[in-house]
This record gives C-alpha cells, structure tokens and sequence, in this order.
C-alpha cells in the first residue's frame, strides 16, 4: 500500500521566525507547503502523458512572496476570506472596524491577514497540520482564535485541506485556499451551481441570488473559463464535486469538492492561472440572509476542500 513520503527543509526567515517548506508526495502527486502563510507553493502532477509538471502559480523562493504578497498565490486566507462591506460589521450589537484594504471594504483578513504570517507545524498521518493562534483584536476582528489547517495527501492522490478553529468570543470566521490553478494551455471550467450572489461594481453582494441562466456565469456545462471573472457561486446542494478544471491541452484536470457553500472564481488577465475558492458567501456577516459565519465559544468551526487530480 502507497503512504504519503513527508520531507521539510528551511526555506528563509521572516522579521526573524524561520519558515519551513514541507514536501508531500504520493505516487506521482508532490505537493510543496510553506510555513509562511499556509502556502501551496507547487503541486507536480503528470499529464497525459505522464509528463510530470508544477500546476499552480507561486514563486520559487521565499522573496518572491514577501514583494508580491497582493496576488495571494497559493495563501491560506482568513481570518474572514473575500469581502466584508465599508470593513465594518454588527455582532451582539457591538460594531467591529476593520482594515479596508479592499478599496472600501475589508479583504481576505485585512493589511496582514492569516496569509502573512509564520504558521506553527507538525507532521500528521499523511500530511503537515499547521496552527496559530489569531489574538483577540487582530486586524479588528473580536476573540481569540486558535486555527488550524491540515494538509494531507490522501489514497487516491487528492490534495485535502481541513481546517477547523475555536474562539473565547463571538466572531466571524470564513478560511478558504488562494492557490492559482495553471493546467496548461486555456482551461476549461464546470461549476455545479445554478445560482450566484449578484455584486455591486466593488465586489459586494447586494443580497440577491440569480439564477446563472442566461448568463455569463452559467458553466453547469464545461466551457473555456475566459478571464474577467470574481464572482461567488452558490453550490448546488447534495452535488459530488464542486467544479473542475480541465485543459484540452495536456489533459490534466482538477476536481474540486468542499463542505463550503459558496465558490468564488477569480480569472483575471494578469495571470494564466484561475482561482477556484471554496468559501462562505462574501459579506456575510453583514448578510443575515446568507449562510451563518459566526463562531461562538464552545462551537468549533471546520470545513474541508479538496483537490483531485486525474487526465483524460
């Protein structure tokens, strides 16, 4: 039976903390991990031909992170992944002020976010298990937070990450991974979700839920993704697999599966890559209508993502 190899080896310091590269490999499957930021910074599959190559966006050397740390390449992102609207929210009737970052609005955690920061590791069955602990008031969210993300290699290949968090106090939290997904050649996208959140022109949902027909985010059937694209779909509930990702080119693909109910799909033209982000829905906390993301004393927050990776 196949057991998942786990190496690390250092890989720079940051203001000091050491940060540690943790290498993951199962059959042809090898995944790279930073300390710094819960990074995926590689994942090596074979193609169709059994090629072996690197299929996310990242940089090779620490430094590379540290100048460009506003595309999130790779990054665990939290406290609160995507947008909280004007960087402000309501809980127990006490307003909570953030970082805009995000134009007018709070991003992916704020100026120095779960992405910017030396995580703790441990070696698991099968992975590395990263924590910290988010002190109360960082980056103006409420409660002591102690997180954790693990990452394993699983039997048939899949990268899995399961994160789970515990708080002293009423807070928000929604993680997601950031990694840039680059399959060769332009990729085409299948999304099971037959709504979305309808946004304003900064990236807020204005609380509708439309249904994808008609439009331009309408990927029920697989089709080239295009580039032009941050938008947060609604998943279909009960649906096996979330989305995947698949390039007629070299015949990889990627399959993605979540306990999260929204996706949000960033293409942009300035990266060959594509963004699939499992998550919760964008603003919600200031969204009663839309999925809970509080977090209170005594619950545990835990949700889990996984990447599958195959050719055809």
């Amino acid at each position: 039976m196949t057991i998942t190899r786990i190496t690390s080896e250092p890989f720079g310091s940051v203001d000091g903390t050491d940060v540690t590269r943790w290498t993951l490999q199962r059959d042809a499957v090898r995944v790279r991990v930073l300390t710094y930021g819960g990074i995926v910074q590689s994942v090596e599959t074979p193609d169709r031909d059994g090629v072996p190559g690197d299929v996310v966006l990242g940089f090779p050397d620490l430094e590379g992170y540290l100048k460009r740390p506003e595309p999130y390449f790779g990054a665990l992102v939290g406290r609160y992944a995507n947008r909280i609207a004007g960087g402000t929210f309501t809980l127990d009737g006490r307003v909570h002020l953030l970082a805009r970052n995000g134009g007018p609005h709070s991003l992916h955690g704020g100026e120095r976010g779960f992405d910017k920061h030396v995580w703790d590791a441990e070696e698991t069955a099968g992975g590395v298990r990263l924590s910290r602990v988010s002190p109360d008031g960082e980056e103006g969210f409420p409660g002591r937070l102690e997180v954790s993300a693990t990452y394993t290699l699983d039997g048939d290949g899949s990268l899995r990450i399961a994160y789970r968090a515990r708080t002293d106090a009423p807070t928000v939290v929604a993680l997601t991974n950031h990694t840039y997904w680059d399959l060769g050649g332009a990729p085409e996208l299948r999304v099971a979700a037959g709504h979305f959140t309808v946004r304003d022109g900064s990236g807020i949902p204005t609380g509708e839920i439309a249904p994808v027909d008609g439009t331009r985010l309408d990927f029920r059937t697989r089709r080239p993704a295009g580039v032009g694209l941050d938008d947060n779909f609604v998943l279909d509930a009960g649906a096996p697999e979330a989305a995947e990702l698949y390039s007629p080119v070299t015949g990889r693909v990627v399959t993605v599966g979540t306990t999260e109910p929204g996706l949000q799909v960033y293409a942009d033209a300035m990266f060959s890559g594509i963004a699939l982000e499992t998550q919760a829905f964008p603003d919600s906390p200031n969204r009663p209508e839309f999925p809970s993301t509080v977090l209170r004393p005594g619950e545990e927050y835990a949700s889990a993502t996984w990447f599958r990776f195959g050719t055809r």
